[in-house]
């Protein structure tokens, strides 16, 4: 088989549609929110303008479809549908008014819509029919004029968004959609990367190999982004996915009561050499953690002014006083795959583990985790 017969057959193969990744609940909610939210604007423009006007225009069913059934898509994005449709309305207007040849003027319209939309940010595909529509919707349309894009496809547009709105929310979907948790500060307030941004891909390398590609992708770059660190995150766990925290955590966990006074606490964490104490009552539950740290900002973490030049051991602050409450805690069956956020852009270094019952079984550290990582990766060497 020649090159030429392979890239011949390899370019037919793309014209095979590929299967869209929804599931069954999605694509029912894709054909319910389209027809309710067409149906109710249909209504509330005909209630709004009267019969005697085209009160609905045909580019809302292509709107529809981007808003109910792919509404992560940054083209059914709130300012997608109202100003791709309006702008496009409006230069459509203009270039049936003072271009005489409807054909010309129809392209011309479609061409420069496109154009406002890529510039504006607003890019939205129903827009382009709704510039053809101005030019190619007959006498009714060209009466209206300026009112075509103000009065019937503006409202047109609000009206489904506004029911687009209601509906994804309704069904907690993410609309508008907003990217996925982007990674916090850095810890220490300097202006480095966190910790795992520092090996492997970042943000500025795939912004630059979509500039290079060119092509418009139908997908945000912040969702990108999150799909490919989840992947890293998915091909991670089949790694280190059988190495779980009740296989590395400490199980004689040093700990503290909240009758303990402090300077027994920091006498515990100089003779153990750890950093941290989990904080728990009679029945072992959890109450919360008192680190080296919380020793010398007490209750004075938002006056740094203030803070003191001494662990505070003494006077009438308790354990209660200096504990961090709330914490962040592990099971004994999660993978530690899951932990490395936590100590690595999380700036923690210890993370107890506690059962069904928030009753403390054990502590994974940093040392514990570095560790067995590094043993994992020995293993799959040889």
């Amino acid at each position: 088989m020649t090159n030429k017969t392979i890239l011949t057959r390899q370019w037919l193969i793309a014209f095979i549609p590929q299967a869209p990744i929804a599931s069954a609940r999605e694509k029912i909610y894709g054909c319910l929110g389209a027809g309710l939210g067409l149906w109710l604007t249909e209504w509330l423009c005909h209630w709004f303008l009267g019969v005697s006007n085209i009160w609905f225009i045909a580019p809302m069913g292509a709107s529809a479809v981007l808003l109910f059934a792919v509404p992560s898509s940054p083209l059914a994005q709130p300012w997608s549908i109202i100003g791709g449709n309006v702008i496009s309305a409006l230069i459509g207007v203009a270039c049936a008014r003072w271009i005489p040849d409807p054909g010309l003027a129809a392209s011309l319209a479609a061409g420069m819509a496109i154009y406002a939309m890529f510039a504006l940010r607003c890019l939205h595909p129903p827009g382009g029919a709704v510039a053809l529509t101005a030019v190619l919707g007959g006498p009714a349309v060209h009466a209206m004029g300026l009112q075509f894009a103000w009065q019937l496809v503006a409202l047109n547009s609000v009206l489904l968004l506004l029911l687009a709105l209601l509906f994804n929310n309704a069904l907690r979907r993410n609309y508008p959609h907003r990217a996925g948790a982007q990674p916090s500060p850095s810890q220490h307030g300097t202006a480095d990367p966190l910790p795992s941004e520092r090996v492997g891909f970042s943000h500025a390398d795939l912004h630059q190999i979509l500039l290079e590609r060119g092509q418009l992708m139908d997908v945000s770059e912040d969702d990108l982004e999150d799909i490919i660190r989840l992947a890293e995150l998915r091909a991670h766990r089949r790694s280190f996915g059988t190495i779980l925290c009740s296989d590395i955590m400490s199980r004689d966990v040093i700990s503290v009561g909240l009758h303990h006074a402090p300077m027994q606490a920091w006498t515990l964490l100089a003779a153990h050499k750890v950093k941290a104490l989990p904080v728990i009552d009679a029945d072992n539950v959890l109450l919360g953690i008192i680190s080296l740290h919380d020793f010398f900002i007490g209750p004075h973490a938002s006056a740094p002014a203030s803070l003191p030049l001494a662990p505070l051991l003494h006077g009438p602050l308790g354990i209660q006083d200096l504990m961090t409450r709330e914490v962040i805690t592990a099971t004994a069956q999660q993978p530690i795959v899951e932990l490395v956020s936590c100590f690595s852009d999380g700036g923690l270094h210890h993370l107890p583990v506690v059962d069904e019952h928030k009753k403390i079984i054990g502590m994974v550290t940093q040392s514990d985790l570095l560790a067995a990582l590094y043993r994992s990766q020995l293993i799959n060497i040889h």
